[in-house]
């Protein structure tokens, strides 16, 4: 795309709106600050190729005695220039663009990423990656070790509370008669059955499921 005594920066940072046919073409690009997103455009330069292609089209078309051929022929031959032409004309645009955007972006003397004013420390010739503001560390880490200290304390209460919860009876999740989910009611808040909960054998004294109608340990009639 360029010269090889050339270098074009910003290679990893761009995005080409650049369209090569059509009343709206011409080039334009757009750069974006690889820490926070923020982007900054070239603005659009027009393609005077491909429009003055279009004109000379559209004359071919409207011209009196022109045959259908000649028509095409001038179409094929303006379209070949257009084509021709385009990515010479998009590489002197973007390397336009590229002057234009060093004055909006910095280069991170570590880790080589293209930042805006905003993401970058000047005496530092650093983003704020590499160099983390101070005051926003120390505000970020006092949040974190609140957050940390009050989890913590969560679970040393949710521990107490755990000698209230009964996880010794069976729960009925799924109600038998709709198949709604229970979460472990005792009626199902979608039919209003009744969960049974699991029950004991008279006989042997096994547990017994739900909708049984003979233990089957000893085969009981339940």
């Amino acid at each position: 795309m360029a010269e090889t005594d050339n270098t074009l920066w910003f290679s990893n940072n761009h995005r080409d709106y650049s369209n090569q046919y059509g009343n709206d073409a011409g080039f334009e690009f757009e750069f974006y600050c690889q820490r926070c997103s923020d982007t900054w455009r070239s603005g659009f330069e027009p393609y005077k190729a491909a429009r003055a292609a279009g004109w000379i089209r559209r004359a071919a078309n409207m011209a009196h005695g022109a045959t259908s051929s000649i028509g095409w022929d001038v179409a094929n031959g303006v379209d070949g220039l257009v084509e021709s032409g385009w990515h010479k004309a998009r590489d002197a645009s973007f390397k336009e663009a590229i002057v234009a955007a060093e004055q909006h972006f910095n280069r991170c003397g570590r880790c080589a990423s293209y930042v805006c004013a905003r993401c970058y420390s000047p005496d530092r010739g650093l983003c704020t990656n590499c160099a983390p503001d101070l005051a926003a560390e120390v505000e970020s880490a006092r949040t974190h070790g609140l957050i940390d200290a009050a989890t913590t304390r969560a679970r040393e209460v949710g521990a107490g509370m755990a000698a209230e919860v009964d996880v010794a009876t069976q729960k009925q999740l799924v109600c038998h008669s709709c198949g709604h989910e229970t979460h472990g009611a005792k009626f199902c808040p979608e039919c209003g059955v009744k969960q049974s909960s699991p029950g004991t054998c008279g006989g042997c004294g096994s547990e017994v499921g739900m909708n049984v109608k003979f233990c089957p340990e000893c085969g009981r009639p339940q």
